[in-house]
């Protein structure tokens, strides 16, 4: 039986600033945003009980917390200390899934030791190395080792053995599963359908017919069942860029050498680190003055100016001319592995 464990860091953004400004402990802190039409990287614990949280334009959180102490993401500090927690990952185990700079998956099949005293140890470590705390989540498959370590959190760790794995899914929020967000937790309710032991009810043909091939996947998370294994290279599925503006983009006209400029970045990139990469479908993504979005895709194999230009009216089209704050630009890869999963880019 494999032992997979699922280390997550505590607000690692937040929890690096405040051990470098011990002033700051005890007070709600958002980390990015360096303006009121930002948006924040993380929010730290204090902040969360305000109902702050990751991805929020600042102005709102303000409006949540208006003592909120906003600080400037520090990418370079944050790389840095994911390299040190990710070498104490190496004294455990070589087979390490990076999932971002703030989790990943362990495989510790290979120890004789119980795979709790393993996540024990590593949390003990990296508290002892880098002054930071790691929650941990442990079972024999991917899906529910991440669902557990939000468990306990923070600085907690949950195991749940395959003997209980039946009851531990029954009565899980179907909310809990990866890929079921607010819509589709909509949907699920409107049929009465809230744990994932209400989702068993239905049988594979039924799911299928409501949710296609995703009614299928449905069938076996729902159930607990993951046979994907932890995999040491994770293959990059996308490279894309936003920008945020200081004023909102009022005509179509106004967002097209915007564009431009970025996909000169894009290019760039494509060069200097993804040139042997199988271009798969370009991508535009627009965020309205409202903050609805919407993002158009076409399937080409190279990065066509003319397309994006036709990718952007069509995006534009759907916001009925609503002020835009946000552009997004970026390609997609095609999977090496013949996995092509359809997986959001942003």
């Amino acid at each position: 039986m494999p032992k997979i464990i699922h280390i997550d860091m505590d607000c690692f953004y937040a929890a690096i600033e405040e051990r470098e400004a011990p002033e700051l402990r005890g007070k709600p802190i958002g980390v990015g945003g360096s303006s009121r039409r930002g948006v924040l990287t993380t929010a730290n614990y204090e902040a969360r009980k305000f109902g702050c949280r990751s991805a929020m334009p600042v102005f709102r959180a303000l409006e949540l917390c208006p003592h909120l102490v906003l600080v400037p993401v520090r990418f370079d500090l944050y790389k840095s200390e994911s390299a040190r927690i990710r070498a104490i990952f190496g004294r455990f185990t070589e087979k390490i899934e990076p999932l971002s700079l703030d989790e990943a998956y362990l495989d510790v099949s290979h120890l004789k030791t119980s795979p709790e005293a393993v996540a024990r140890e590593i949390r003990a470590q990296i508290r002892e190395e880098t002054g930071l705390t790691a929650s941990a989540g442990i079972c024999h498959n991917k899906l529910i080792a991440k669902i557990a370590s939000d468990w306990n959190k923070p600085d907690g760790q949950h195991y749940v053995p395959p003997e209980d794995v039946d009851a531990f899914m029954r009565e899980l929020p179907v909310g809990k599963l990866w890929g079921i967000g607010p819509k589709m937790r909509a949907k699920l309710a409107a049929l009465n359908i809230h744990t994932c032991g209400d989702l068993q009810q239905l049988d594979k043909l039924e799911l299928a017919r409501r949710f296609g091939n995703w009614g299928l996947e449905l069938h076996e998370l729902s159930r607990g069942i993951d046979t994907r294994e932890v995999r040491t290279h994770r293959i990059r599925k996308s490279i894309s860029s936003e920008n945020t503006f200081s004023e909102n983009i009022l005509t179509l006209p106004a967002l097209t050498p915007v564009m431009r400029g970025m996909l000169e970045g894009i290019r760039e990139d494509l060069a200097r680190k993804h040139a042997d990469r199988i271009i798969r479908s370009l991508v535009i993504k627009l965020k309205f003055a409202d903050f609805t979005r919407t993002t158009a895709e076409r399937a080409s194999s190279s990065v066509e100016p003319a397309i994006y230009e036709e990718l952007l009216a069509e995006a534009w089209k759907r916001g009925q001319n609503k002020p835009v704050r946000l552009l997004g630009v970026g390609v997609r890869f095609r999977d090496p592995e013949g996995e092509d999963r359809q997986l959001d880019l942003w």
